[in-house]
């Protein structure tokens, strides 16, 4: 990803660089380069395309900037383009697809926001110069006209990807005017890029930060999962907590940041957070998981508001895995967030001390059911949260809670292969519950059927003879069945119970952390 300076700067790189992404399209760019010129308008590729072409990076996105005005855009790809759409099309933006391959041409123009408004005011211009200037970054404000593949970088930007630094193409107080949210995506670019965000630009940014107000939680929620989601994000991160722009968009993380003195020492949760992030990642198996990533930073928010101060200098937070639940839930749900991504998110926060409970292995099998029943299709993700939370500098004591999760793991997969875990559900069904206790559909059969899910947890399979005179049991405990409806005490009750006190048994909410 590197950009090796005598190439990146020799004209002949330069060349081959954009010439390679222009293949990629071509001949439709070119085609389409044609059609303009011979309507009298101007093409050009530009921005992220350009950018990184020249970094050697695979593109997704083919942006395109004319000086047409969109409903003249649209006059001259009709009857061409394969499909086109016009979502955008009040920003300046036409979309279209020609061969398989999708482009966005946007007229040149600058945005503008009004202090009260979150919507950008659009003024269409004329140059494609002046387009350029009013771009986020130099680095993006590159461009190669079509079709003769001329570059334009009028304001360095080439300069910019070999020094690997983020500067504005104007002033940054300018720039961040216009559209606030630039704000956040020069921590995005930190993260995705690696790049070094140039001084007045940080200033400017620490200076506006309560402008990113503004802006919509959408878009304020787009740019942070792709922070999240790059290769440096806790660049990204550290960029917004410094510039107090986290205050206002995650102000839970900034808080992290407890206090550390003399009488009450504790490890710092912020950048304990920022670890396990990192830990989180190198774990990763099939690309960034915006869930564990987001879980892992935020697994801790609960910390603030439970901190305790004991007696002989003792720090406790107690329950701050169920009160960080609800503020991950409560934070991601103003972020708009899909719903889907809140419950895992704030679930994975919920369960990640259930393992300290676990001891040097003191968990029943029922504990162990019950921990793979809780966690669900977040048991995988769970187990690299949970290794991922040892930030100890204790290399035994790291050690032994490595090795005893290895023993948990295998325990769960022992159970697995014996028990179909991930499937567990009761011996007798909803059907056959109502016909044993001679009862209509109803409230009284869900409470029944978890009565037998807890008894499937606790004491494994024990038949279904023997499980239906448990249900018997409990039936005349809860006054649903007369006395004399319950099975002698003599009948065998199938299977063997593990023992284990309810503490254990839902895996224990251990306040000791490996950190």
């Amino acid at each position: 990803m590197a950009v090796p300076n005598q190439n990146v700067t020799h004209e002949s790189s330069r060349r081959t660089a954009i010439a390679e992404l222009l293949r990629r399209v071509a001949p439709v760019a070119d085609e389409l380069g044609a059609r303009f010129a011979a309507a009298g308008h101007e093409l050009a590729l530009v921005g992220g395309p350009v950018r990184d072409a020249l970094l050697r990076r695979p593109t997704k996105d083919i942006d395109l900037t004319t000086d047409a005005p969109p409903e003249r855009t649209l006059e001259i790809i009709k009857g061409w383009a394969d499909a086109y759409w016009t979502i955008g099309i009040e920003f300046g933006t036409v979309g279209l697809r020609k061969n398989g391959v999708e482009m966005e041409i946007t007229t040149y123009r600058s945005e503008s926001y009004d202090p009260k408004s979150r919507k950008p005011e659009v003024r269409y211009g004329t140059s494609l110069v002046e387009d350029l200037r009013r771009r986020d970054f130099a680095v993006n404000a590159m461009a190669a006209r079509l079709p003769g593949h001329e570059f334009v970088d009028p304001f360095g930007g080439l300069t910019d990807l070999r020094d690997k630094v983020l500067r504005t193409p104007g002033r940054p107080e300018d720039s961040f005017a216009d559209d606030p949210l630039r704000m956040l995506r020069a921590a995005r670019f930190a993260s995705q890029l690696g790049f070094t965000v140039a001084p007045d630009v940080v200033r400017a940014m620490t200076d506006m930060a309560a402008r990113i107000e503004i802006v919509s939680a959408e878009r304020i929620r787009d740019e942070l999962s792709k922070l999240i989601c790059g290769e440096h994000p806790r660049r990204g991160l550290a960029l917004l907590v410094d510039t107090g722009l986290a205050d206002h968009v995650l102000p839970e993380l900034p808080k992290l940041r407890l206090e550390i003195d003399e009488h009450h020492r504790h490890k710092d949760v912020y950048e304990h957070s920022l670890i396990v992030l990192e830990q989180a990642i190198a774990q990763e198996e099939d690309g960034p998981d915006l869930v564990l990533r987001l879980a892992a930073l935020l697994h801790d928010i609960g910390k603030p508001r439970t901190r305790r101060f004991e007696p002989g200098g003792r720090v406790s937070f107690h329950h701050h895995e169920v009160v960080g639940a609800k503020m991950a839930r409560k934070r991601l749900t103003a972020l708009r967030y899909p719903k889907d991504v809140v419950a895992d998110v704030s679930r994975l926060v919920e369960l990640h001390l259930r393992f300290h409970g676990y001891g040097t292995g003191e968990w029943t099998d029922s504990a162990v059911r019950r921990y793979v029943r809780d966690a669900g299709h977040l048991l995988p993700r769970l187990h690299k949260l949970t290794r991922a939370d040892c930030t100890t500098r204790n290399r035994r004591k790291a050690e032994r809670l490595r090795r005893t999760y290895d023993d948990l793991e295998r325990r769960i997969e022992r159970l697995e292969k014996e028990e179909e875990l991930a499937a567990i559900r009761p011996e007798i069904d909803g059907n056959e519950i109502q016909e044993i206790l001679g009862i209509k559909p109803g409230p009284l059969v869900g409470k029944a059927y978890r009565f037998l899910l807890d008894l499937r947890l606790d004491r494994g399979v024990i038949g279904k003879e023997a499980a239906a005179d448990e249900l018997r049991r409990w039936a005349v405990a809860e006054g649903v069945l007369p006395p004399d409806a319950a099975p002698s005490e003599d009948a065998p009750s199938g299977g063997s119970s593990d023992g284990g006190s309810a503490g254990s048994e839902r895996g224990g909410t251990g306040e000791e952390q490996a950190e």
